[in-house]
């Protein structure tokens, strides 16, 4: 790909937990440059800025030549997770102390007794009631006077918190009285960051909006000690390029913005791999694909339509809420880290933990004792251990074999072939998990998976894509030329995007149509402001509207897109009518239907990345070499391809192997591999 606008190389980024990526984008040299450097989890900052001189020096470019960094970070998220964030106060409307403790009253599984609800993000004590409220018309039914602002500036004080966030009952009718109050608190608490609930998202559900509060809070001060080392870090060594950073919707921020609301990049990472997913599908002709994201800690999959990625207006994020709208992405299984082990009772497990970039699997021989996924690769001949990362590292196969060899004697598998076996039966446990939460996550969607095309991306996602095609019976995989740093591509293609929310709650009527109008027009001069301040890099804009609606009693809302001439309440009502149909199967014309939340998205598109074609191939390349592969116990004679070695229109047959710097793909008997014009392997199943 290549940049259409530009005179300097944008570089997309994004930090994972074992790996690095990094993608340029050289506009002067017409092509795109990739590379993978080893995560440093102790300080991640350390790993962007080494792998960004080994990237410059690979494209042959320096840092005057870069003009943007667009990236993309689960510092935020894996912060969360492992409850790592900053020590934050809470500031509620008088009597609601108990938001986060009663939540939603429900207990993680109505079946298990032993289950236990997640711990809040604020511990009760940290909990501080202002005498503040306003009604759900959006007045001021209490107002604090200046002994209150001062009682509750001192207590945030006496606490030691490192932020605070604010939340008052009907905040989000009002959100300017929130944000004013927010401002006083912060000033009487002597600068503390405050972040107003109603200023981040002013939707309805108090529960769900203090936590996207409470969480904003959370990571914030991590992630401006993170921006700031950065930036201090890239300066010394002569990078001064913009950064923009991916947000969770598929779009990107400046980076003030992600400072300011760093809650909106917790998903930034696996939702721009997405994103490069839908384009490239789009662009491959191939109209519905599964994108399958297996990187070195876990698996993920989207859907994604006409090029065009699936939005969730509500996630969980290490078991609490998150209502910001998100590319809709589920974990579904292992990634190339996670460990092989046997439990007590003698049953082949994989993962959840995982071995990360330190000490990493066993072959990685840095300490690890445990063996990964990675390992059981190596032990199949999946992959080369003198070609990873394009040679850059080299694995030890045999230390991978000893470890596995010690989990076939645990299972009774001793003998010859011991490790190859176990390793086989562990890439089929992970193989079973993965296609069971994949059914579970389709059939939620009412879709069957022999409708789609496969995308996998990330280090290992090519290397397994095969065996989880034929285990849910796709049978179409269509493989990226640069599948290993493919969320580093979406990053550096990505456009600028907010969302922007109101809620209205009343029947759809001519006057609340003729609202819902107006709301828009508000909306749409908020995403107009925030994207004249967000810099020079979008060449143009759009805008996405979309309303949340319901038949009169129903418990929840359906999410509706609204094109620019849907503007009375018929036309408003038939799409409604029209999107309940698609998704359940009826419509009930006879109903009263109800307005929810009002949703438009500001969408500034950036300088687009055009495909580059690769020349006409000969009818097959030519084999680099043979290699043992072990499959369904025997082991078989795969020829070796480099993927560079494919032209368009070449094609092979399996049982092969197509490597290539970042990733290998494991191409199976029965199925056979074919490049396009654009680069991308097309596996597909044979005809039996």
């Amino acid at each position: 790909m290549t940049s259409s606008q530009g005179q300097g190389a944008r570089i997309g980024i994004d930090v994972g937990g074992t790996f690095t990526d990094f993608v340029l984008a050289d506009p002067q040299g017409g092509g795109l440059v990739y590379y993978k450097e080893p995560s440093t989890p102790d300080e991640p900052s350390r790993a962007l800025i080494e792998g960004l001189k080994s990237l410059l020096g690979k494209a042959g470019l320096t840092a005057a030549d870069v003009s943007l960094l667009m990236h993309g970070t689960t510092i935020g998220l894996n912060a969360i997770i492992q409850r790592r964030g900053a020590n934050i106060a809470l500031v509620v409307s008088k009597g609601f102390r108990d938001i986060l403790e009663i939540a939603r009253s429900r207990m993680p599984s109505s079946f298990d007794f032993h289950s236990s609800k997640e711990e809040p993000l604020v511990p009760r004590c940290a909990v501080v009631e202002i005498d503040a409220r306003l009604s759900a018309a959006g007045e001021v039914t209490h107002a604090p006077d200046e002994a209150e602002l001062a009682r509750v500036a001192a207590e945030l004080k006496a606490l030691g918190a490192d932020a605070a966030a604010l939340v008052l009952i009907n905040g989000y009718a009002r959100p300017e009285a929130e944000i004013e109050l927010a401002d006083k608190l912060s000033v009487g608490a002597g600068g503390l960051a405050i972040t107003s609930a109603a200023a981040i998202w002013p939707e309805i559900r108090e529960y769900e909006r203090t936590l996207v509060a409470c969480l904003n809070a959370y990571i914030q001060p991590l992630m401006q000690r993170y921006f700031a080392g950065l930036k201090q870090g890239l300066a010394r060594d002569g990078v001064e390029a913009p950064i923009l950073v991916t947000a969770s919707n598929g779009g990107s921020l400046s980076l003030a913005s992600a400072i300011d609301r760093p809650v909106e990049t917790i998903l930034s990472g696996p939702a721009s791999g997405v994103m490069a997913a839908a384009r490239l599908a789009s662009s491959a002709g191939v109209s519905s694909i599964i994108s399958f994201d297996m990187g070195g800690t876990s698996s993920d999959i989207a859907v994604a339509h006409a090029g065009s990625a699936e939005l969730a207006t509500r996630t969980d994020i290490g078991g609490l809420p998150l209502v910001l709208p998100v590319v809709d992405v589920s974990a579904i299984g292992a990634g190339g880290g996670s460990i092989v082990w046997v439990d007590g009772h003698g049953i082949l497990k994989v993962g959840p933990k995982s071995a990360g970039a330190m000490p990493g699997p066993v072959s990685y021989g840095r300490g690890g004792r445990e063996p990964a996924v990675t390992d059981c690769y190596l032990a199949l001949g999946y992959i080369d251990p003198g070609g990873f990362l394009g040679g850059r590292m080299r694995l030890d196969k045999g230390a991978a074999e000893r470890a596995l060899a010690e989990i076939a004697d645990r299972i009774g598998l001793a003998g010859p072939d011991g490790a190859a076996r176990a390793a086989e039966g562990a890439l089929a446990v992970t193989t079973a998990g993965m296609a069971t939460e994949l059914y579970k996550t389709l059939a939620a969607r009412g879709l069957d998976p022999a409708g789609f095309a496969l995308v996998p991306f990330g280090g290992a996602g090519p290397t397994h894509a095969n065996l989880l095609a034929e285990e849910v019976g796709i049978g179409s995989v269509v493989i990226p030329p640069a599948a290993g740093t493919f969320c580093a591509l979406g990053a550096v293609a990505a456009d600028l995007r907010r969302d922007f929310v109101r809620s209205l709650r009343r029947p759809l009527d001519p006057a609340s149509a003729a609202l819902l109008q107006t709301v828009f027009a508000e909306l749409a001069a908020e995403g107009t402001a925030w994207l004249d301040h967000e810099g020079e890099q979008a060449t143009s804009r759009r805008i996405e509207r979309g309303v949340d609606m319901r038949y009169a009693g129903q418990a929840y809302e359906l999410r509706v897109r609204l094109d620019q001439d849907c503007r009375t309440q018929d036309a408003v009502a038939e799409a409604f009518h029209r999107e309940h149909e698609r998704i359940y199967g009826f419509r009930d014309g006879d109903s009263p239907v109800e307005l929810g939340t009002a949703r438009l998205a500001m969408v500034g598109e950036t300088a687009k990345l055009t495909q580059p074609r690769i020349p006409a191939g000969n009818g097959q390349p030519q084999a680099s070499g043979r290699r043992p592969l072990f499959r369904r116990g025997a082991w078989l004679d795969a020829a070796v391809y480099g993927r560079a070695a494919f032209g368009a229109g070449d094609k092979v047959s399996g049982p092969a192997i197509i490597e290539q710097e970042d990733t290998t793909t494991i191409l199976l008997p029965g199925w056979s591999a074919r490049a396009d014009e654009a680069g991308n392997l097309h596996l597909e199943r044979q005809p039996s």
